[in-house]
Formats: C-alpha cells, sequence, structure tokens
C-alpha cells in the first residue's frame, strides 16, 4: 500500500465516533436510499425544468445517464480483470481496525476493491448535472464525496486511491459523452426517438433510472443465480 493511502486509512480509523454514529454510516453505507436515489431526482428535475436551452439540457441529460451506465461497466469490468486488489477491511497486514462490519461486508472479500465503482458511476452523474446546473450539480459532487464515498474509506471497503481513480474516471467518461461531436451523435438521436415514442420511451427510461440507483445488483444476483443452478 502507498503512503497516501496508509496516512488516509490511519487517519479514518484513528477518529474515534460514538458506537450509534459508527452503526449509521455503516446503514447508510449499505442502502441504496442514500446513494443514487438522491441524485436521480435530479436529472429528472433537469429534464422537466423550463429553460431557454432545455433542448441542451436535455442532451446532456442523456449523455449523463449513457456515462454512468458506461462508468459502472467500466468499473465492473476493470475490478475483475485488473489485478487483484484485497480490500482494507480483509487486509491483515494493515493492522487497522474498520468499524465495519465484517459479516455485513463478507460478500465484498472476493471482489477488488480497485477501482471504485460507486465512485466512478455516481461522480460521472454528478458532474453531468454540475455542467448544466452549477451550483446544485457543486452539492451533488460534495454528496458524492461526503456520503458515498468517504465511508467506503472509513469502513474499510476501499483505499482513497480506489476512490479517486474511480471518481477521475467518471468525470472523463461524462466529459467525453457531453462534448459536442460526441453528443450530437449519440443524445440527438436518442432524443428523437423519445419524441416518436414518449410512451415506451419514459417506460425505458424509468426502468433504466431504477437500475442506476440499485447499480443492477439484483439482476447480476439473478444472473450469477441462474449461472450457479445450471452448473
Amino acid at each position: 500500500m502507498n503512503s497516501f493511502d496508509t496516512v488516509i486509512l490511519g487517519a479514518l480509523t484513528r477518529v474515534d465516533l460514538p458506537p450509534l454514529l459508527n452503526h449509521a454510516i455503516r446503514v447508510m453505507a449499505g442502502l441504496y436510499t442514500f446513494k443514487g436515489y438522491f441524485l436521480i431526482p435530479l436529472l429528472c428535475w433537469i429534464w422537466f425544468q423550463p429553460h431557454e436551452r432545455r433542448e441542451w439540457r436535455r442532451e446532456i441529460m442523456v449523455a449523463t445517464v449513457a456515462s454512468g451506465l458506461i462508468s459502472l461497466a467500466v468499473g465492473r469490468l476493470l475490478a475483475r480483470y485488473l489485478p487483484f486488489r484485497q480490500r482494507p477491511l480483509f487486509n491483515p497486514d494493515l493492522h487497522l481496525h474498520f468499524a465495519s462490519s465484517s459479516l455485513r461486508a463478507a460478500g465484498l472479500s472476493n471482489w477488488s476493491s480497485f477501482p471504485s465503482d460507486h465512485a466512478m458511476l455516481w461522480v460521472a452523474i454528478a458532474m453531468g448535472i454540475f455542467l448544466v446546473w452549477r451550483v446544485i450539480g457543486a452539492l451533488a459532487l460534495l454528496y458524492v464525496t461526503l456520503i458515498i464515498c468517504l465511508p467506503r474509506a472509513y469502513l474499510g471497503y476501499h483505499y482513497p486511491t480506489d476512490l479517486i481513480a474511480g471518481a477521475a474516471i467518471g468525470v472523463v467518461i461524462t466529459w467525453i459523452l457531453t462534448r459536442d461531436a460526441v453528443r450530437k451523435r449519440t443524445a440527438v438521436p436518442v432524443l428523437r426517438s423519445m419524441k416518436r415514442f414518449p410512451g415506451p420511451a419514459a417506460a425505458l427510461a424509468f426502468l433504466v433510472c431504477f437500475e442506476l440507483v440499485t447499480q443492477f445488483d439484483d439482476l447480476l444476483q439473478l444472473a450469477h443465480s441462474a449461472l450457479h443452478g445450471m452448473s
């Protein structure tokens, strides 16, 4: 582990919080309510808000959702195919005591720590919000940092560099997909299709946003269960 991670994790584990607050952090880190449940409604707010640049803002929102989907997929592919990095919680060489429940985090033991797919996904979404709504977007980025990312380092789920790398990749993906040259070839055709088929488009948008909030966990568990049943 590099010295940056050592210093940050050492400082976090020396923080003496009351047991009730530690319990609250553990609960919040495991609930979808405190992840995308607060960010996805902002996309809907921007989508329906009257504005002189409404079409441009909608293009950015389409690109933002696409960025979130790509970020989540890229994060999980990198975690699968890059060299395995054991999570701090399960690394005995660190000699650190984290506030997380090892039983609850047991499902993470075989999943590489680098990079953080949470950071990639939600920083990508927050970045898209920031591009069209600076103040709310800055608050969204702060929310992702303090409520989504920081607890994952505090609980030993990720090293700080996992989160920083994930956030950086999320920003880059959103930046690329929201550029004019890319957006005009992707988001604009999607908007035309949504106007032509508003009913199916609304239904599909709801399903995509729901899966983003849950990070496709149910579908992945269902696929894993099906594969396990056939083996």
